[in-house]
């Protein structure tokens, strides 16, 4: 396999040279949801399935209705659901995202008084002129922020999907895990009567393919 490409696994119906069906390991189906990180996974979610361009929706739906247990434990389902998308000032003017790139992170800041008054710790300023009410005094000490320690996880391999499953994705972007029953009903909605007309074809996936042309595993079958 070349550099920087993914093997995919088709199931081909030889008489008709139809693509049934990729197999597909995490990276892949990591870049398939990753796709919705764009601005693309807020129009999704407004549009209804009718509306939708493509198999966006059927991508869409793939990843929100896809069970926990295959979703990553560091990953959550919602970045790429509900994107946060940057404001149209922030899109069109350069010197709004200047400004923003020199804005320095808000410091956190007490009372200097917090071991001589037991109140005066209760309480922190996100500007170091502030007053603390009780002893008047200017709130400039630097508080220091602790965050709890986050567990390691040995099993999280990064992107969104677990690595330990292999996953099943049809012409139309419609993903979910393989399973034997899902390539019988599979099977049962393209009428395949002899499983002796099936074939199995590997294809690799690379940047060209993604960049060139629309994901779509019969064209990359064919080509």
């Amino acid at each position: 396999m070349a550099t920087n490409t993914v093997s995919l696994k088709l199931l081909v119906d030889s008489t008709s040279q139809r693509v049934l069906f990729a197999e597909s390991g995490k990276y892949f189906v990591d870049f398939m949801f990753n796709i919705l990180s764009l601005p693309v996974g807020t129009v999704t979610r407004l549009l209804t399935k009718e509306q939708m361009v493509g198999s966006l929706g059927n991508l869409y739906d793939s990843l929100e209705n896809m069970d926990d247990t295959y979703i990553q434990p560091t990953a959550n389902k919602d970045t790429l659901l509900k994107p946060i998308v940057p404001t149209m000032l922030q899109m069109c003017l350069p010197c709004c995202q200047q400004s923003n790139r020199q804005t320095q992170p808000t410091g956190i800041y007490r009372c200097v008084n917090t071991c001589h008054r037991s109140s005066c710790g209760l309480y922190v300023a996100n500007d170091s002129k502030s007053i603390f009410p009780s002893c008047n005094t200017v709130m400039n000490q630097i508080a220091t922020v602790v965050n709890p320690k986050k567990k390691d996880s040995p099993t999280d391999e990064g992107g969104y999907v677990k690595g330990v499953i292999t996953y099943m994705i049809t012409d139309d972007l419609a993903v979910r895990p393989m399973s034997a029953i899902s390539c019988i009903t599979l099977l049962n909605k393209f009428n395949i009567k002899d499983v002796g007309v099936l074939e199995e074809k590997t294809i690799d996936i690379g940047i060209d393919e993604v960049r060139n042309k629309p994901i779509s595993f019969a064209s990359l079958y064919n080509k």
